[in-house]
C-alpha cells in the first residue's frame, strides 16, 4: 500500500508541475503577442498602426480624402447629326462627402434647376415624336421585306423597330439642340 501511495503522489506532483509549466508558457505567449485592434473601416477611411511589445499607436482618419475629384474627357459632336466633326472637352469636378455629386445631396438637395428640367422635358418630347415618325418610316419600308420568304416578316419588324429607335435618338437630339441644351448633362441627369 505504501508503494501505491508514493506512485500516486509522484503522479500528482508531475501533473501539478506540468500544469504550472503550461500556464507559465501561455502567459509568456500572451505577453509576446500584439494586441487585437478593431478599427471601423469604410470606403473613405485611412489609418496607420504602429504596434510593438510596449503597446501600439493608431493614426485614424475618417472621410479621407476630404475632397475628391473626377476628371472626364468628353468627345462632343458638332453640328447637325454630328456632321461638323467633334470637339474634345475636358471636365474636372471636385466634391466632398456631403453627397452633392453622387447622392444628390448637399446644397441643392437633389433638386434639378428649371433649365435642366426644361431640357429633360424637351428631350423626352422630342424622343416621343421622333419615335412615332421613325415607326411610320419603318412601316413604309416594311412591305419591301415581307416578300422575302421565311424571314421577311422578321426583317419587316426589324425595320420598324430600327426606325423607332433611330427616330427617337434623332428627335431627342433635335429638340435639345432647339432648346440650347447640353446633351451630356441630360444623359447624366437621367
Amino acid at each position: 500500500m505504501n508503494r501505491a501511495k508514493w506512485i500516486w503522489m509522484g503522479f500528482g506532483w508531475t501533473l501539478a508541475v506540468a500544469h504550472i509549466g503550461i500556464i507559465g508558457h501561455m502567459i509568456k505567449l500572451a505577453n509576446n503577442q500584439l494586441p487585437i485592434i478593431n478599427l471601423p473601416v469604410g470606403n473613405y477611411t485611412s489609418y496607420t498602426v504602429e504596434a510593438g511589445k510596449d503597446g501600439y499607436r493608431i493614426n485614424y482618419q475618417a472621410n479621407d480624402p476630404k475632397v475628391m475629384s473626377v476628371d472626364k474627357d468628353i468627345q462632343k459632336k458638332n453640328g447637325f447629326f454630328g456632321i461638323g466633326g467633334s470637339t474634345d472637352v475636358k471636365q474636372s469636378e471636385q466634391y466632398t462627402m456631403d453627397g452633392s455629386r453622387h447622392l444628390q445631396g448637399g446644397q441643392g438637395l437633389g433638386k434639378l434647376s428649371a433649365e435642366k428640367l426644361e431640357c429633360i422635358k424637351s428631350a423626352g418630347a422630342g424622343e416621343s415624336t421622333g419615335r412615332m415618325v421613325g415607326a411610320s418610316v419603318g412601316a413604309g419600308i416594311a412591305p419591301v421585306f415581307t416578300s422575302i420568304p421565311y424571314v421577311g416578316w422578321l426583317m419587316a419588324g426589324w425595320a420598324v423597330m430600327l426606325g423607332q429607335d433611330t427616330g427617337a435618338e434623332v428627335g431627342g437630339e433635335i429638340a435639345t439642340m432647339a432648346k440650347g441644351c447640353d446633351i451630356e448633362e441630360i444623359k447624366e441627369s437621367k
